[in-house]
């Protein structure tokens, strides 16, 4: 099975826009489908790259994806309403977009065999959990109608595997560190945005667990499933999750990490989700572990504040998921 040419959906997003370079850099050819809603620039520093093409549309659009699946080896589907706030805005855009065309995108990957197909689910999946040690084969109890439908989509995936279409899931825990398309509203970056921008750490709750994976291990881990053998990873689904803290204990790293000098200010929440991912299972079965730590994600987004690549960090909606939804909503 050769793998060359590959498709990115959601290529323009956070995770995206630090996984297309990677690629490129390996020599793969790769094609962006994205809205690019919020913003163009993220792929301005390979977009010269002549083995990258970037294609601005929409994956609910079949006639779109008829076109330019064909010749795909692999298809790695990141396109979504990212989070349950995003998400919350609009339930029915969010379940077009992250469950409706789900199943087409599918059907047309393997009608033109595409060879691989690589889901970016979530760890949501599991809702909160009591267990010390959150697996693979724990049943699933999603909150929310945002990780339902993640749940849904890994079944429709997981069926339509064949001898000729091989399918991958991924459950991602929250994903932190310095991406050209910048976010600010996860747990490791929104601590670190505050410490530096307000000079003080607000933590909502602080009691909830959160799975944290650094970003260049999260992109290294799909750069390293394209690389699988088929008898490893078909129908698997894989946690990947590496750094499990309480939100108030984050808060101590991002302000130890920083200096130590910072106060931290609790407020109250109503998110209640807390879930301790463990990911034992890539590292038994396929050898994958994470070599980034949440200090080395606070460490890159200082050193990209000290380099001015992210200015207007408190303001600018481009950094934050429901600010900009919200404003094309009003558009």
């Amino acid at each position: 099975m050769t793998i060359k040419n590959i498709l990115i959906t959601g290529g323009a997003g956070y995770v995206g826009a630090a996984l297309i370079p990677k690629l490129l850099e390996k020599g793969y050819k790769v094609k962006v489908l994205d809205l690019y809603i919020y913003g163009e620039k993220c792929l301005k520093a390979v977009r010269a790259n002549t083995n990258l093409v970037e294609l601005k549309g929409d994956i609910r659009n079949q006639k779109l994806l008829a076109k330019e699946i064909p010749g795909t080896d692999a298809i790695i589907h990141l396109a979504c309403i990212s989070n349950d706030p995003s998400y919350e805005l609009d339930p029915r855009l969010g379940k077009s977009i992250n469950y409706e065309a789900f199943g087409p995108i599918v059907d047309i990957a393997k009608s033109n065999k595409v060879q691989r197909f690589i889901y970016a689910s979530s760890s949501s999946v599991y809702g909160k959990k009591n267990e010390k040690e959150v697996t693979e084969d724990l049943p699933l109890e999603p909150l929310t109608d945002y990780s339902k439908y993640k749940a849904a989509c890994e079944k429709i995936l997981l069926e339509a595997s064949s001898d000729d279409f091989c399918v991958t899931a991924v459950r991602p825990s929250t994903v932190c560190g310095y991406s050209p398309r910048l976010r600010l509203d996860l747990t490791v970056n929104i601590l670190t945005n505050h410490a530096i921008s307000n000079k003080k750490i607000t933590v909502f709750g602080g009691e909830q667990k959160r799975p944290n994976i650094h970003i260049e291990d999260m992109t290294d881990l799909y750069v390293f499933l394209l690389k699988q053998s088929r008898e490893k990873i078909d129908r698997k689904i894989f946690n990947a999750g590496y750094e499990n803290f309480k939100v108030r204990d984050i808060a101590e790293i991002v302000n130890r990490t920083l200096g130590g000098n910072i106060p931290i200010v609790t407020e109250p929440t109503h998110d209640q989700r807390s879930y301790h991912v463990c990911s034992r299972k890539i590292k038994e079965e396929l050898g994958f572990e994470a070599k980034h730590t949440i200090e080395d994600a606070v460490l890159d987004l200082k050193a990209a504040f000290d380099a001015g690549k992210i200015p207007n960090p408190m303001s600018d909606i481009l950094y934050y998921n429901v600010k900009t939804m919200q404003a094309l909503q009003m558009n």
